[in-house]
């Protein structure tokens, strides 16, 4: 039997695709998850297909960044497969690791969607220092009116009650409280 994993990154993308490029390939159980693929932590439906996955079976996914970004995490995936007799395809990449070939271009593969991933992270933070560089980055805009809630504090508020009024959690109000008393520290005589 095959059975199909596909999977997008959030709830904005859309699997159609993969489920189409999967069922033509002879997929007859699909199974979906929407979350990154960075991990196997919050993706269930790849743990159930793992599962679900018998002896002879192969599991079928459209290209090998829809199952994992990082080697260790694919061999880790792919050893468990094997240990159950479960071949894995990988549809776009011609790879059928029932194959000497296709376990060779699995790993090769496997190798260069991590050092993509590792390129790509290098850029974003090379383009977050020149922009703090050039004074553009500032980080996550402030959303939480800091004054308000440490005149709440001082007013003599219980933080839960500051927390409910603005919103926010506890954790914030006990921080702002704590910055406060820093504050006034560092002004005393």
């Amino acid at each position: 039997m095959k059975i199909g994993y596909a999977r997008v990154s959030s709830t904005g993308q859309n699997e159609t695709a993969q489920v189409d490029i999967l069922t033509r390939n002879g997929a007859e159980q699909v199974f979906i998850d929407k979350a990154s693929g960075t991990s196997r932590d919050g993706r269930p439906k790849l743990a159930e297909a793992i599962r679900y996955a018998r002896k002879g079976d192969a599991l079928v996914i459209t290209r090998l960044d829809r199952l994992a970004r990082s080697v260790p995490d694919l061999h880790a995936i792919a050893q468990e497969l094997q240990a159950k007799g479960v071949d894995l395809i990988v549809t776009e990449q011609k790879i059928d690791t029932s194959t000497s070939m296709g376990r060779l271009m699995f790993n090769m593969l496997g190798a260069i969607a991590e050092f993509e991933t590792d390129l790509r992270k290098e850029r974003q933070l090379d383009g977050i220092a020149k922009a703090k560089d050039e004074g553009r980055y500032k980080g996550r805009p402030v959303t939480v009116d800091g004054d308000a809630i440490r005149a709440a504090i001082a007013a003599g508020d219980k933080p839960m009650a500051v927390a409910k009024r603005f919103n926010v959690a506890r954790s914030t109000v006990y921080r702002m409280k704590a910055e406060a008393m820093l504050d006034d520290a560092a002004i005393a005589p």
